[in-house]
């Protein structure tokens, strides 16, 4: 199958979450606004997230996926077993220990939750907020055991090429939060009571987990898996080599985690909303990351450790290649375009109702900083399968923590003079150090080096943007009018505006030969793209 198949597979079902994510925001912030309310809801979202990415979409991921795939595609040991009953095997010893240790998780940080939000809150917290700030956060923990579960059952579908129900699961989120807010603004309206609301979509997180369980159990069961998840714990060999193996992952993981709870944390010393005006802002920096970035690093580790345990490493070369230039083509573009557009973009999108002009400007502000970065995270998310497939997952947790320490450190000096646009602007330089670690190590190491005709077609996706960004300079001045308008002048804008980029990019990218037929072409073939 095709790497554009592989992408698109995925990349189609992503889209339609973050597409439904945003229609979330729209709605969350028209009837629940930005305030010191939704700081404490988006707070309580984020402790769950960062466990569920640095457990179970991270660390756990990348360990188990290869260890998963090689057993499921191995031929026939000297027990007589088939390489889909040494896969069962491995996946029920994993889950005899991974279900307790989650139980265990969620327990402690119930019952550790009001010192947990004491350190990320600022020390002028008031008790009514910080008692509804506990109750959010305790409502939507237990959500790590569900979603976590959810992870382990993808990695099995993906492992056997079958990639829709882990791409859509979060569609089905998506939709149980949207009804809740539906609900809420049929029955309450705008300005219906927001504390009241904030407990409704809270308990509206774990409902999403118990669906979004239950979509890929009936998915693992047609592909015949069918795990027993309460045995008693079996710690064989093989699940002490996948722990050590996860670990560092785990580590480096940690540093991107943290990274998110210093955000909060630093959001929480400035005035105002900034953890909601980060939390609107990123939704739009993570419509094109999840869509190209979370893709394409999904639909390549499977090709790239083919390539790496048949010591090809020419192949992998070449499928490490057609990812950063097909992550490059559509990523540039997104980020110059939300860069240029961010306060109409924010205006249109999540204006009305609670949500004022003040807040849109505020979070315009942050979208343009924000999105520096969106390249470079894109670029990570592609990098790290290289180490991921090479059962090198020690070297991303230095790049990771070293970006780490540029963050802390740039708000530690930067905090008060910049701002929530400064939290944003240190994100966005971590980012690209990361970047620059992860190559610089694969080059030196000699697993992979940029050539140089992908660097001019680079060169030329990179002007391509540029003139497509000076022509929305001019065109989003000229509907100006339009973003505070009528929901339908605000459409006219918004398709005025995507149309503008679209036309420009793409007619200087044929122009330019940042893209030609003949690489749409390797991109889309049923043959191995890496054979091009």
């Amino acid at each position: 199958m095709s790497l554009l198949k592989n992408v698109g597979t995925i990349g189609s079902l992503t889209m339609v979450s973050r597409v439904a994510g945003l229609a979330r925001e729209m709605i969350f912030s028209r009837v629940l606004g930005a305030n010191e309310v939704t700081d404490a809801w988006f707070q309580a979202l984020i402790i769950p997230n960062v466990f569920r990415r640095l457990f179970a979409e991270g660390a756990f991921s990348a360990a188990f996926v290869p260890m998963f795939s090689k057993r499921l595609h191995a031929e026939t040991n000297e027990a007589g077993e088939t390489g889909l009953e040494q896969a069962r095997s491995f996946s029920q010893d994993v889950i005899s220990v991974f279900v307790p240790a989650l139980i265990l998780l969620t327990a402690i940080f119930q019952i550790a939750m009001p010192g947990v939000i004491r350190l990320l809150s600022d020390d002028d917290i008031t008790p009514e907020k910080l008692d509804y700030s506990i109750d959010f956060a305790r409502i939507m923990f237990p959500y790590i055991l569900l979603v976590s579960v959810v992870t382990l059952l993808t990695g099995m579908l993906n492992s056997v090429s079958r990639f829709g129900p882990g791409a859509s699961f979060p569609i089905i989120f998506n939709i149980v939060l949207i009804g809740a807010l539906l609900y809420l603004q049929t029955s309450y309206g705008a300005e219906g009571d927001v504390l009241l609301k904030g407990y409704v979509v809270a308990w509206a997180i774990p409902v999403a987990g118990v669906l979004q369980l239950g979509w890929l159990l009936y998915w693992a069961h047609v592909e015949g898996f069918r795990p027993r998840w309460f045995t008693r714990p079996k710690v064989t060999p093989e699940v002490k080599r996948l722990g050590w193996i996860a670990l560092p992952a785990a580590i480096g993981g940690g540093a991107y985690q943290i990274n998110t709870l210093l955000q909060v944390y630093f959001l929480n010393q400035l005035e105002g909303s900034a953890v909601s005006w980060m939390n609107y802002a990123d939704r739009l920096n993570q419509l094109p990351l999840g869509i190209i970035g979370i893709a394409l690093s999904t639909a390549i580790l499977p090709s790239l450790s083919k390539f790496v345990g048949a010591n090809d490493r020419d192949g992998a070369a070449r499928i490490q290649s057609n990812a950063i230039e097909l992550g490059m083509l559509l990523t540039l573009p997104a980020a110059v375009a939300l860069s240029i557009c961010a306060v109409p973009f924010i205006t249109m999108i999540f204006g009305g109702g609670r949500f004022d002009a003040e807040d849109a400007a505020m979070t315009g502000g942050v979208l343009a900083v924000l999105v520096a970065g969106l390249p470079a995270y894109v670029l990570v998310k592609v990098l790290v399968p290289s180490f991921y497939a090479r059962s090198d997952t020690k070297t991303p947790v230095y790049a990771a923590f070293a970006a780490l320490a540029v963050f802390i450190g740039f708000n530690i000096a930067f905090l008060q003079r910049f701002g929530v646009e400064g939290v944003a602007a240190a994100s966005a330089i971590g980012a690209w150090l990361n970047c620059a670690i992860l190559y610089v190590v694969l080059r030196v190491r000699g697993y992979y080096r940029l050539d140089w005709p992908l660097l001019g077609r680079l060169a030329r996706q990179l002007l391509a943007a540029i003139a497509m960004g000076a022509a929305l300079y001019y065109t989003r001045d000229l509907l100006t009018p339009l973003y505070d308008a009528g929901v339908l002048e605000q459409l006219a804008a918004l398709a005025a505006l995507v149309a503008c980029a679209v036309i420009v990019y793409f007619g200087a990218a044929f122009a330019l030969g940042a893209v030609s037929r003949q690489r749409i072409a390797i991109f889309m073939t049923k043959k191995d793209p890496t054979k091009s």
